[in-house]
C-alpha cells in the first residue's frame, strides 16, 4: 500500500490550492486552529469558559462555540477575548 502525504490527499480529494473547494477547506482549518489556540490560552490562564465570557461580556455558550469552531469570529471579538479576557496581544499576518 502506497503512503500518501496529507497534501497529496487534500490535492486529490479537494483539488489543488487556489481552487474554490480547497480554499474553503483551508479557511475552515484556519478557523478551527484559532478556536484551539484560544482554548489553550484560556486553559493556560486557568479560566473557565464562563469566567472568560464574563470578562468580555459574552455568554459561556459563545466562548464554547468559538473554541469548537472559530468561524464567524469578528476581529473585535478576537481582540476582546485575547486582550481584555486573556491579557495578551493579537498578531495578524497576511501572506500574498
Amino acid at each position: 500500500m502506497e503512503t500518501k502525504s496529507w497534501k497529496e490527499i487534500k490535492d486529490k480529494v479537494y483539488g489543488n490550492q487556489g481552487t474554490e473547494r480547497r480554499d474553503e477547506l483551508d479557511r475552515g482549518f484556519e478557523s478551527f486552529k484559532i478556536g484551539l489556540l484560544l482554548r489553550k490560552a484560556r486553559e493556560d490562564k486557568q479560566l473557565t469558559q464562563a469566567q472568560l465570557a464574563d470578562l468580555i461580556d459574552k455568554k459561556r455558550e459563545y466562548i464554547s462555540k468559538i473554541e469548537n469552531n472559530g468561524s464567524n469570529l469578528t476581529l473585535k471579538t478576537l481582540y476582546d477575548i485575547v486582550e481584555k479576557g486573556l491579557g495578551g496581544k493579537v498578531k495578524i499576518s497576511i501572506d500574498l
